[in-house]
């Protein structure tokens, strides 16, 4: 009997962690770059290159060693002046209605794409700790 209970307590601790295991960052990735196609590439374009002197670029950038700001500005939106790889830009970005799992996979996307490199995986509780 207490054999029978042991490999219950198993298999239901493997369900618990399989359901509930973090997303891997290849899958995140994946599905950010959907995100991003649906609602940031209109501004910043298929490339991340954006336009210059309206919508700053996310390919190369610096503004994105801030992980808390690059999340807090998609999260609730961005306006005012910023510098990007030293220009200045002073547009309005709106908050798209992201949910906290979509924002960690447009940012995961977006640090691991068009030059920038990021070996920190961005979960839904690092987005939901931002405020």
């Amino acid at each position: 009997m207490k054999l029978f209970v042991i490999i219950y307590l198993l298999i239901a601790l493997n369900i618990f962690y399989n359901l509930f295991e973090k997303k891997p960052l290849e899958e995140s990735i994946v599905d950010g770059k959907e995100i991003y196609n649906d609602f940031c590439s209109q501004c910043h374009l298929s490339d991340g290159n954006g336009v210059k002197g309206v919508y700053p670029p996310l390919a190369n950038s610096d503004f994105l060693l801030d992980i808390n700001k690059t999340i807090h500005s998609i999260k609730y939106g961005l306006k005012g002046p910023i510098i990007v790889n030293g220009e200045k830009y002073n547009s309005i970005m709106i908050s798209q209605g992201l949910d906290d799992e979509e924002i960690s996979d447009v940012v995961n996307y977006i640090l691991n794409s068009w030059g920038n490199t990021s070996e920190k995986i961005i979960t839904e509780e690092i987005v939901s700790s931002i405020n």
